[in-house]
Parts: C-alpha cells; structure tokens; sequence
C-alpha cells in the first residue's frame, strides 16, 4: 500500500470522520455516515471511494444503499498508522462520533 495515498486519504476531515466511524469493525449504512457528518449523498460517495481506492474500507450493496466496514485484510502495518492518527486526535474529535 502506498504510504502517500493512505495519508492522503486520511487527510480529508471528513474522510477521517467517516474512518472514525467504521473503525469500530461494525458495518454502516451510507445513510448513517451522511446524517452524522452531515454530508450529501454525492459527497459522502465520493469520499468513500477516495477511502476504498486507499484500500481502508470495503462496501457492500444492500438494496438501494451501500454499507462501508474497516477492510479486515488491511495489513497491520496500515491498521497501526490508522490507529495512530485517530489515537492523536483530540478527546473531542474521538468522541464526536
């Protein structure tokens, strides 16, 4: 995985909102992900593909949505760098979602 494109991916605020969200191991609905970061559909498509080419999430079509989950082959090298950035967040920002 290149280093640059994961970094770049997680640089986004929003993007890192949503890895904060799915770095919980659960699956969630597109849906969810636009109502708490308050993002339209577009948008919120857009970053998670930008997310799923970094290769940090996969999705699922479920219907007329689709539900993102934290990619569970991601090597553990990548996991720990994404567990570093959140870990260096602000109490608030960890909290939020």
């Amino acid at each position: 995985m290149d280093i640059s494109g994961l970094m770049s991916a997680l640089s986004e605020p929003t993007r890192l909102a949503a890895i904060r969200i799915l770095w919980d191991g659960d699956e969630h609905c597109v849906c969810e992900l636009m109502r708490v970061l308050g993002a339209t559909q577009s948008r919120m498509s857009r970053h998670m593909a930008a997310l799923k080419v970094a290769g940090l999430v996969i999705d699922r079509r479920d219907a007329q949505w689709v539900r993102y989950r934290r990619n569970p082959a991601l090597p553990p090298t990548v996991a720990a760098i994404v567990n570093a950035v959140l870990a260096a967040l602000p109490d608030e920002e960890r909290k939020a979602a």
